[in-house]
């Protein structure tokens, strides 16, 4: 029976004729299979990954691992292009089509061996937070079918979670990899603004998108964040800082805690935002562990600091506004001429024909956005809004950068409530966007930011915690996490 606990273990095993590529992706499509129910992918690429695994395997027999994500199978979601594959971003709007080129992050996975394994359902054009907006319904929860799955990466946060693949990619705008992270108990990464390239990512807000990582272990997060991440001559805004060596950390981390060799553990300054604790949105059980949970932190020897922060009020606000705007004139391409779907209704003018296309296409929450964007954009309100809201992301950024000259990370919780029921909220888009309040953050400032799996909720379900540093200090980011993990509840 195959058994899956890490990419390590993994090559282990192949290595020593313990397990094939092949009978890895029979297991994941099988999995699939089984769990059908949860709506966690669109599309399987059975045959496809099958021949690759083959291929991978002849290359492994005679002692050469392509690289180093050799067999590792991964889903992506449903926003990330795969030559030659559907793209549709869960959306009636692009139907069936077929994307001419891979995504930067598609093609490195490629190069290192990977085997991709499917297309993963998410929130349509990933505008949401509970993967309800998909145009092919929503992805269930597999600790509890009942509740979401988070969004809007929540088919591949499920996938994960279900072990319907090893890792997936997803993408994050304000959240959307942490915070189902968060409610299936799994790793979610976004690492910072421009350490990975967003080409072949269809856009949602393009100053705030970046693509993702879901994993069950901290060092296969790691790995896979140093082989899709680094320059790229197609994406403007990529980094041309260097890429470290991520997943080495966790093992120094794990062979310091067992061998006891290294000397003690770094010990980190950290911070949290009093108001985010004391926040009247934050449930309670969360609140009482989270905080517990720093108290152990300090009974380790880490300093763990309540701050003020008077301006967590104002950023939800302030995504919403600029991530609206960002929408309305990256979707304004999806007219039926250039790009989508194209009305079947006659005799009207081209006015009425891009009108009656974009109301076919888009699902509601879609519409609600674009039309958000467009309000905030609109002579006579372009200052009231927009513009205020560009300056006070520029005063978060510089009271971040004034946070982390005196500290290592900050702390808070991912998420103010576990998984809720499905269609608890969808009638109430105000309260269904409070729930960013603590992940759209890390998006507005451009710093990398992670979900932990620490904790589990009296009524069974998990939680996490979430981790941020500076901008591209994922080095540091997953050194403390490795040391989180260690400490876990």
């Amino acid at each position: 029976m195959f058994d899956y606990t890490s990419i390590k273990a993994f090559h282990t095993a192949l290595q020593n004729g313990q397990t094939t590529c092949v009978e890895a992706v029979l297991f994941y499509t099988q999995s699939i299979r089984e769990n059908a129910h949860l709506n966690a992918f669109l599309e399987v690429y059975e045959t496809e990954a099958l021949e690759r695994a083959k291929e991978l395997d002849a290359a492994a027999a005679i002692g050469q691992l392509v690289g180093p994500l050799h067999g590792v199978i991964v889903g992506l979601k449903d926003v990330i292009a795969h030559k030659g594959h559907t793209l549709t971003a869960s959306s009636r709007m692009l139907g069936n089509f077929q994307s001419v080129y891979h995504a930067t992050a598609t093609q490195k996975l490629l190069d290192a061996g990977a085997i991709i394994i499917g297309r993963q359902n998410c929130d349509e054009f990933a505008m949401g937070s509970s993967n309800e907006n998909s145009a092919f319904g929503p992805v269930l929860n597999a600790a509890d079918t009942t509740r979401v799955s988070g969004g809007s990466s929540g088919g591949s946060a499920v996938a994960v979670q279900a072990n319907l693949c090893m890792v997936s990619l997803g993408s994050d705008t304000g959240g959307s990899v942490r915070q189902p992270a968060d409610f299936c108990g799994i790793i979610g990464l976004k690492p910072s603004y421009g350490r990975v390239s967003r080409y072949g990512l269809i856009a949602y807000a393009s100053s705030f998108d970046q693509i993702g990582i879901f994993s069950k272990t901290l060092e296969d997060a790691a790995l896979v964040l140093e082989v899709i991440a680094g320059p790229d001559e197609y994406d403007s805004t990529v980094s041309q800082e260097s890429v470290m060596p991520y997943s080495k950390v966790v093992v120094n981390q794990a062979n310091d805690t067992e061998e006891k060799t290294a000397g003690p553990s770094k010990k980190f300054k950290l911070a949290y935002f009093k108001e985010a604790l004391e926040h009247p949105s934050l449930d309670k059980n969360i609140q009482a562990q989270t905080l517990a949970y720093f108290e152990k932190l300090k009974q380790e020897g880490h300093t763990v600091t309540a701050i003020d922060f008077s301006l967590l009020e104002y950023v939800v606000p302030t995504y919403y506004v600029l991530t609206t705007a960002e929408a309305s004139s990256n979707l304004s391409r999806y007219d039926g001429v250039r790009y989508g779907h194209r009305t079947t209704t006659s005799a009207i003018d081209l006015t009425e024909m891009y009108k009656a296309s974009r109301s076919e296409g888009f699902g509601e929450e879609v519409k609600r956005r674009i039309l958000l964007g467009t309000f905030v954009l609109s002579e006579g309100f372009f200052d009231a809004y927009f513009t205020k809201a560009q300056q006070v992301r520029q005063l978060l950024k510089q009271q971040t950068d004034g946070i982390f000259r005196d500290f290592d990370a900050i702390l808070s919780p991912t998420v103010p409530s576990p998984a809720f029921k499905i269609g608890e909220k969808t009638n109430d888009p105000i309260e269904m966007f409070l729930g960013d309040i603590y992940t759209v953050y890390a998006n507005l400032v451009g710093i990398p930011a992670i979900s932990l799996p620490l904790f589990t909720h009296t009524n069974g379900m998990p939680f996490g915690l979430q981790v941020m540093t500076r901008s591209f200090d994922e080095m540091g980011l997953i050194h403390l996490s490795a040391q989180l993990m260690e400490l876990r509840s």
